[in-house]
């Protein structure tokens, strides 16, 4: 019963709530606003709106649109350098993940010096300590599916050696967080999939970590029922709002979740494969690894009643065993759509999948030490291979 909270994220959630960002008291005058490099925020006018905002705040910004999907350090040094040039005293993530990732990650180089994964403690990474405080960071999400905007974490790729690590420390938490569903309505079927699965997973996970608390426990079973009942409902009728304000929740508690809890190596064994092809969305890749990950996860009968209890969060009362987990995740797949998805159409090779093991184990062996159980090398290729189509 020992463990520490932590989230000083303010929230403003639910519908219209992007309307209220100018009344609030924002963490200085000149922002760096980050978003991705595609057509979706300007199209669907979230750009303008969060513009005037700003103006109503008082507040002058500078403009980087230049994020990608599992966005790469580069893109993260070129926005830092900009903040600084510009003067920005703290940062903006309008968007999905991506942007608002890579906003902490800028945070941080705006005012520490030398490459980013100077800073990473993790595979190819130095390791150095971060000396000076990042710049405060505000979240405008549009999605339902990291939970970035409240949890310290970051996820960046390094193109360069084929990594991808999430990274994070207590200064790069959000200061202020707008969840406005009325932004997700517009997200398309596929990524409503991928998005939705993402944060199931995270909920999932950080309830079988063995450093889960009473508390991550109450955001995570909480967060997998909703996603349970409202996941299908947002895939199949996307103006659904109902729907889509759910997801938006239960995507904030799942990065609660992160915050009081933390992810365990299924997300690893996708790091590695989403490093090595940039094309491969996050949650389509959690999807693929699932069932075969979750049914180890069963076989060495580490967590028989936390998966007994996730399968009676995802909506079957008379579960009594961790098979009947399984099959209530095979069906939530299935009302989504999303039980086919194929590595081979993201130009995974079958060939390197030894090789995937091997690096998820050596380069993120921090997720590994939160496992409920021991997974070793064979275990993971065992998961990867019978995961691949």
């Amino acid at each position: 019963m020992n463990f520490t909270y932590y989230i000083p994220t303010k929230i403003l959630f639910g519908r219209g709530q992007l309307g209220n960002l100018h009344k609030e008291k924002l963490p200085g005058k000149r922002a760096l606003l980050v978003t991705t490099n595609g057509r979706s925020v300007v199209d669907n006018g979230y750009l303008a709106r969060t513009q005037e905002e700003l103006a109503a705040a008082g507040v002058s910004y500078v403009l980087y649109n230049k994020i990608t999907a599992n966005p790469d350090r580069k893109e993260v040094m070129e926005g830092a350098a900009l903040a600084r040039k510009e003067g920005c005293d703290f940062i903006i993530g309008l968007g999905g993940g991506s942007p608002i990732d890579a906003s902490k990650s800028i945070a941080i180089m705006a005012t520490n010096g030398g490459d980013y994964w100077d800073y990473m403690t993790r595979g190819s990474g130095k390791g150095k300590p971060i000396t000076e405080k990042p710049l405060p960071i505000v979240a405008i999400t549009t999605t339902a599916g990291t939970g970035t905007e409240a949890d310290p974490w970051t996820v960046i790729s390094n193109a360069e050696t084929e990594e991808k690590f999430g990274f994070g420390i207590e200064e790069t938490f959000p200061v202020l967080a707008v969840v406005d569903p009325e932004l997700m309505l517009s997200v398309p079927k596929n990524y409503t999939i991928y998005q939705g699965f993402d944060a199931l997973f995270h909920s999932l996970e950080g309830y079988l970590a063995n450093i889960a608390t009473p508390i991550s426990d109450i955001y995570a079973l909480k967060a997998i029922s909703l996603i349970a009942q409202n996941l299908p409902l947002a895939v199949f009728d996307g103006n659904d709002m109902d729907a889509r304000e759910n997801m938006a929740l239960a995507n904030t508690l799942s990065g609660m979740v992160e915050s009081t809890s933390g992810c365990i190596s299924e997300h690893a064994l996708e790091h590695v494969l989403s490093g090595a092809h940039k094309n491969l969305p996050h949650g389509a890749g959690l999807i693929m690894l699932s069932v075969a990950y979750f049914s180890k996860i069963a076989e060495k009968h580490s967590s028989d009643e936390r998966l007994v209890e996730m399968a009676k969060a995802m909506g079957k009362k008379d579960a009594k065993t961790p098979e009947d987990f399984i099959e209530a995740l095979k069906d939530l797949q299935k009302a989504c759509g999303a039980d086919n998805l194929k590595m081979s159409d993201y130009g995974i090779e079958k060939s390197r999948l030894k090789e995937f093991a091997e690096a998820a184990k050596t380069q993120n062996a921090v997720s590994f030490l939160l496992d409920p159980c021991d997974l070793s090398v064979k275990d993971c290729l065992d998961i990867y291979e019978k995961s691949y189509k």
